[in-house]
């Protein structure tokens, strides 16, 4: 076909970490590529998020003196992930996952140390207790990308400080526990914040780069370097489909229809269909409300649909990144719930008043629990976070550590906290029978006094222990809630993203209902559905499996071995 508006080697759709990547990797291997991005901030949900890849064997843990094994790491993710999801895919996501990153490190200014973060089951064959698979972005100087760091999407409330510095997990941690120097790096964080004043007065970002947009950032970094083009604003409308090819795509660009052709291919990377009510009301029943996804609004599952209307087989739409959320009205996500849920002197309770889980748990199997509870028994969401006195001055609830959203703007200022001198005004409060509140402290309190919790086991597990509290003891997940006054927070059954997408094979090409691939069509990210199935088996198994893949999908489309 002739009549294109443009033509380039390949089309990007989407630009977070996958997206960005195989842009940057096709480019090396001189490819002409465009990226287009639907909305009108770039970085997409990997910018919102921790920026944490899961790496088996890479080099960085190596040099940490970690010793991997990539049979046992494919012994691990095969384990807990989905029967559908065939086993090549989950050994070409070992097989490169650790070659990806060494290409990153070695072409971008983006660079992550491997963090001792055990995976979330690493009681299971080929788990590891000590972690070293979990690697974490190195905060990086935003100043090289110009203006364009004014339209980098922004970390998420829940992974920023005060809204608007971005905040190493290191100096979280350090504010989180307190631990020696912990005022002094607050203070002198927030006064280089402050005395960028040219800056400061047109945005509210920080420009010191951590996390997701340490990772975006540097990507993009990079692509500017190689001369790749971003497009914002620019929503794809569909794709073209000629003999069984995928020969371009039409987006909407100023808008008009505007059609792209593509002479190696298009790259689908523009996240699932998170906050498309319609699609998960189709094909998402445990996790219904798009209001809870802590996904980004422009995630609606435009490139998911436009792979099926050209005949991509769709596999595990049913599936999330569940998780826990807090939800302040007026957000326009759920925050994510993670290190408070694990720290001693709190708990959860549904509706009933009664505790259902060990708090402590993975935010996905935490999030997979409370969606089941809320479908089957109509009492989950929400579900309540009870915590004391000691706790709440002690930890991030506080007003001194804004890392909860304790308070909320509209229409004023009002504390979606409840608050209640005794157990049982605190249940009044919240709509629980006291009775049967104070029962359930009780019980809780009387083991936890021991370090004990023999109902759900919270703080047995490696997992558990991470987010605990080192400085506490006999478990540093449990302690009495013995000190009033006494708190509660909704917390509802919720997502980071739908995982479900376009059926794709060890090459991250889309395959059709006969299982052949559609040449030319690509799918990395929350666009595919996930080789994790519908498990989570440790941080970073939602960005690390999106940018290995682009890594292999842009070496396939150019053949290159860059």
């Amino acid at each position: 076909m002739s009549n294109w508006d443009k033509e380039v080697d390949i089309l990007v759709v989407g630009s977070g970490a996958g997206g960005l990547l195989a842009g940057l990797v096709g480019a090396h291997n001189r490819a002409e590529v465009l990226i287009v991005e639907k909305a009108d901030l770039w970085g997409g949900t990997s910018a919102t998020s921790g920026g944490g890849i899961w790496i088996p064997g890479s080099d960085v843990a190596k040099a940490a003196g970690f010793e991997d094994d990539l049979d046992n790491a494919f012994t691990y993710l095969r384990g807990l992930s989905a029967d559908n999801v065939p086993d090549e895919n989950i050994r070409a996501y070992v097989d490169n996952a650790a070659p990806m990153l060494r290409w990153v490190m070695a072409n971008t200014p983006v660079q992550y140390m491997a963090f001792p973060y055990p995976d979330y089951h690493a009681e299971n064959p080929g788990g590891s207790a000590q972690g070293y698979r979990t690697h974490l972005p190195m905060p990086l100087d935003g100043k090289p990308l110009g203006k364009e760091i004014r339209t980098l999407r922004f970390a998420s409330p829940a992974a920023s400080l005060f809204g608007y510095l971005n905040w190493h997990f290191s100096e979280t941690s350090e504010l989180l526990y307190r631990t020696k120097g912990w005022m002094k790096n607050l203070v002198v964080n927030m006064s280089r914040y402050w005395l960028d004043l040219p800056f400061r007065l047109t945005s509210r970002k920080d420009r010191r780069l951590t996390l997701g947009n340490a990772l975006t950032g540097g990507l993009r970094m990079a692509l500017d370097k190689a001369g790749v083009p971003v497009w914002l604003n620019t929503p794809l409308s569909e794709l073209i489909r000629e003999d069984g090819r995928v020969t371009g795509a039409v987006v909407e660009k100023d808008g008009k229809p505007y059609r792209i052709g593509v002479r190696k291919g298009v790259v689908l990377a523009a996240g699932g269909f998170d906050k498309n009510q319609t699609m998960r009301d189709a094909n998402s029943p445990l996790y219904p409300t798009s209001r809870y996804s802590g996904g980004v609004t422009s995630n609606t599952g435009d490139a998911i649909r436009a792979g099926e209307a050209v005949g991509a087989t769709m596999l595990n739409l049913q599936s999330a990144w569940a998780a826990p959320v807090f939800y302040v009205p007026g957000e326009d996500r759920g925050r994510l719930c993670t290190v408070e849920r694990a720290l001693p002197g709190c708990l959860m309770v549904n509706q009933s008043g009664k505790r259902y889980l060990n708090e402590a748990a993975s935010y996905h199997i935490v999030g997979q629990q409370m969606a089941r509870r809320e479908a089957e028994h109509n009492d989950a969401s929400p579900s309540w976070m009870i915590f004391d006195h000691t706790y709440r001055h002690k930890f991030p609830m506080g007003p001194l550590y804004p890392l909860m959203p304790t308070f909320i703007h509209n229409k004023g200022v009002r504390s979606i906290l409840k608050q209640g001198r005794s157990i049982e005004e605190l249940a009044g409060k919240i709509g629980i029978d006291p009775a049967a509140l104070s029962a359930t402290i009780a019980q809780f309190n009387t083991h936890a006094a021991k370090g004990e919790d023999p109902e759900f086991h919270r703080g047995e597990a490696a997992y558990d222990k991470m987010y605990g509290d080192f400085r506490h003891g006999p478990n540093p997940c449990l302690r009495p809630l013995d000190k009033g006054p006494f708190y509660a927070m909704p917390i509802y059954p919720g997502d980071i993203g739908t995982n479900g997408g376009l059926l794709t094979n060890a090459k991250a090409q889309v395959l059709d209902d006969a299982g052949a691939p559609i040449t030319g069509l690509y799918a990395v990210g929350n666009n595919a559905a996930s080789a994790m199935g519908e498990s989570y088996p440790g941080a970073g198994v939602t960005i690390g499996p999106a940018m290995t893949f682009a890594y292999v999908a842009a070496r396939d489309m150019t053949g290159g071995n860059a």
